[in-house]
């Protein structure tokens, strides 16, 4: 069975290290790997491949940088001339990203079936890309990977065949664990106690007064506690523009490799993202997660009271933070699976 694996944003190669890993050891399995070059620069990407020995990309498209249709589109010829030359069983795409539904189209134009991995997810928010690229891909794909219950509930509900979802729990998990023992604490220097933070997600870096509040958050949460941030590029560029400055107790650090963010995550008090997936990476390190996003699609961390959504509401944020800050919290088990996500895939994939 030849299985061609469509990668291009920093999640995507965390996930698909966990399906590499399970491929490699399975006879009869032929992983061919794209990487579209979404994400292209060093830390974002290249490091991604070395630490986590992900195989090197049979092909790397070199497509980033541009608009959202001319990014997808580019992505959608390219990938359709390697179908047309591998001939794969199955194309696997992970998550809701351009790269995602780009792959997700050339296949279905060549009739070849689609495997769609974290299916399910929706943050009822249109104006996200994010959430187009995913409400799509799962329209269009032959097996889909539920990492949760919501997540099937969300694709019975548009009314997507039984037939085709599988409760699979979350391969992120599958990283998280395995990846673990592996962790190196970053090279720049960490306060002993600190608040990890994340901050790159256009509807708060395009939006001034939003980046403002959430800028002047964390520098008002910096006076009791500090606050480590693996700046975003793009984020730093913007607050350049907008001559915006953190204060001194928020460590602006380079952006990070995996094995580095694992460390970061066990090392925390606390994490404050509008990240998709570090708040559920915070959950596997039981750490509390404030959200500087409106929506989420992780519904049940809500649910049991470890993540809080604030927007990026000043107010709301402080709050959060001064109401958790010195709380304990009981972080349910087995919320995204028992860690053997990619074994489940891969099992599924063989015998359909």
């Amino acid at each position: 069975m030849k299985i061609i694996s469509i990668i291009g944003a920093r999640p995507q190669f965390i996930k698909a290290s966990a399906f590499s890993r399970a491929a490699s050891k399975t006879k009869g399995v032929d992983e061919f790997i794209i990487h579209t070059g979404q994400h292209f620069d060093t830390n974002m990407s290249t490091i991604f491949f070395e630490q986590m020995g992900i195989p090197k990309p049979n092909v790397n498209l070199d497509i980033h940088s541009l608009q959202h249709g001319a990014m997808t589109g580019r992505m959608l010829e390219k990938i359709e001339d390697v179908i047309l030359q591998e001939k794969p069983d199955w194309i696997l795409v992970y998550g809701d990203t351009n790269s995602t539904l780009a792959g997700a189209l050339a296949a279905v134009k060549q009739h070849i079936k689609i495997a769609h991995v974290e299916a399910g997810l929706r943050s009822f928010n249109t104006a996200m890309p994010e959430e187009i690229n995913r409400i799509l891909t799962d329209r269009i794909s032959d097996c889909l990977f539920c990492p949760t219950d919501t997540a099937i509930k969300n694709l019975k509900q548009e009314n997507i065949p039984d037939k085709k979802l599988i409760r699979s729990g979350d391969i992120m998990y599958d990283s998280a664990l395995y990846f673990k023992r592996f962790a190196k604490k970053p090279k720049e220097e960490i306060p002993e106690k600190f608040m990890l933070a994340t901050l790159h997600r256009a509807e708060n870096t395009d939006n001034k007064s939003r980046l403002e509040s959430i800028i002047s958050a964390m520098n008002y949460i910096g006076k009791s506690m500090q606050i480590v941030l693996p700046l975003h590029p793009r984020t730093a560029k913007v607050m350049e523009q907008h001559n915006l400055k953190f204060s001194e107790n928020v460590f602006c650090i380079s952006p990070v490799g995996y094995l580095q963010m694992l460390w970061l995550l066990d090392s925390c008090e606390l994490v404050m993202t509008d990240s998709g997936g570090l708040q559920k990476e915070a959950y596997f390190f039981n750490k509390f997660c404030i959200t500087l996003r409106d929506e989420t699609e992780w519904t049940e961390l809500i649910k049991q009271n470890i993540n809080i959504l604030c927007g990026a509401n000043k107010e709301k944020i402080i709050k959060a933070f001064s109401e958790t800050v010195n709380q304990s919290h009981s972080f349910p088990v087995h919320l995204y699976g028992d860690g053997n996500t990619a074994n489940q895939v891969l099992n599924e994939l063989l015998k359909r």
